[in-house]
C-alpha cells in the first residue's frame, strides 16, 4: 500500500471553461498535515474543491487511498473516507450541536459507532460537549468552526480537507483552533490538507507545505524551509528576511 493517502497529477480545474488551477502536483502522506498557502485569489480554495469534486476537473488525475477518484462525485468521496469542511455555510444553525454531529454520521447505521465518534469529537472539542444542546446558530464563530470540523470527523475520515477554518475569526481564537490540528491527528490518525490564511502558523504546525500562486505550485517543502526563503516571505507573508533578522535581534536585547 502506498504511503500517499492523496496525490494529484497535472490537475487543472475551475469554473465554466476557465481553469483557475493548472498542472497541480501535490501529495499528502498517511498521517501527515500539509498546509496549502499563497496570496489571496491564488486558487487555494478552488484546488480543494477540485480535489473533492465540487467543481469541474479539466485535466489531470486525483488519486485517493489508491483509487482514481477524479470523476467520482463528492458524496461518494465522503463514503470512501474523504471529508471536506467549506469556509462558509458549514453547519445547520437551526439544529443543536448534537443534532449537527448526528447529521455528520449519516453514513453510519450502528448507534454504538455513532456514540464512539461523538465521544472522539467531544474529547477534541470539550466546548461542544458542554454546548451539545445549544442551537448551532447560537454558537460563537470559533465554536461554529469547531462544530463544522467535528461534524466532518463523525464520518471517521481518512483525509480531512479544511478550507480556511480560521477565516473571519479573532487572532487569538484562530490560533487556538489551529493548535487543535495536532490533537485531531493524534486522536484520529487522519491526514489533513489545510488551506489557511495564517501562513506562518499553518506552516509551523504542518509537516510540509505548498505555495500556490496564480493557480500553480511555485514551492513545496518543510515549513521552515519555505519560511526561510526571502522571495516567498515577501510574497505571502509581507515581510523580508532582513525584517525577520531585525526582529530577532531586537527580541534578544
Amino acid at each position: 500500500m502506498s504511503d500517499k493517502i492523496l496525490y494529484t497529477e497535472s490537475l487543472s480545474g475551475g469554473y465554466t471553461t476557465v481553469p483557475i488551477v493548472e498542472e497541480v502536483n501535490i501529495h499528502v502522506s498517511r498521517g501527515e498535515i500539509v498546509a496549502l498557502i499563497g496570496p489571496n485569489g491564488s486558487g487555494k480554495s478552488t484546488l480543494l474543491k477540485t480535489i473533492y469534486g465540487i467543481i469541474k476537473v479539466f485535466n489531470g488525475t486525483v488519486v485517493f487511498d489508491g483509487k482514481n477518484v477524479t470523476k467520482i462525485p463528492p458524496e461518494k468521496k465522503t463514503a470512501l473516507g474523504m471529508s471536506y469542511v467549506p469556509q462558509t455555510d458549514n453547519i445547520f444553525p437551526d439544529l443543536t450541536v448534537r443534532e449537527n454531529l448526528e447529521m455528520g454520521a449519516y453514513l453510519e447505521n450502528d448507534p454504538n459507532k455513532i456514540r464512539e465518534s461523538m465521544e472522539i469529537v467531544f474529547n477534541i472539542f470539550p466546548q461542544l460537549k458542554e454546548l451539545q444542546n445549544a442551537l448551532g446558530g447560537s454558537l460563537s464563530g470559533g465554536q461554529q468552526r469547531m462544530l463544522a470540523v467535528g461534524r466532518a470527523l463523525m464520518t471517521r475520515p481518512k483525509l480531512l480537507l479544511l478550507d480556511e477554518p480560521t477565516a473571519g475569526l479573532a487572532p487569538k481564537i484562530a490560533m487556538e483552533l489551529l493548535d487543535l490540528l495536532e490533537k485531531i491527528r493524534s486522536e484520529t490518525n487522519i491526514s489533513i490538507l489545510i488551506v489557511e490564511q495564517h501562513a506562518k502558523r499553518a506552516l509551523g504546525l504542518s509537516d510540509r507545505g505548498y505555495v500556490l500562486v496564480s493557480g500553480r505550485i511555485v514551492a513545496e517543502g518543510r515549513g521552515e524551509d519555505i519560511l526561510s526563503r526571502p522571495d516567498l516571505q515577501k510574497l505571502f507573508l509581507g515581510v523580508t528576511a532582513e525584517a525577520i533578522k531585525r526582529r530577532r535581534a531586537k527580541s534578544r536585547k
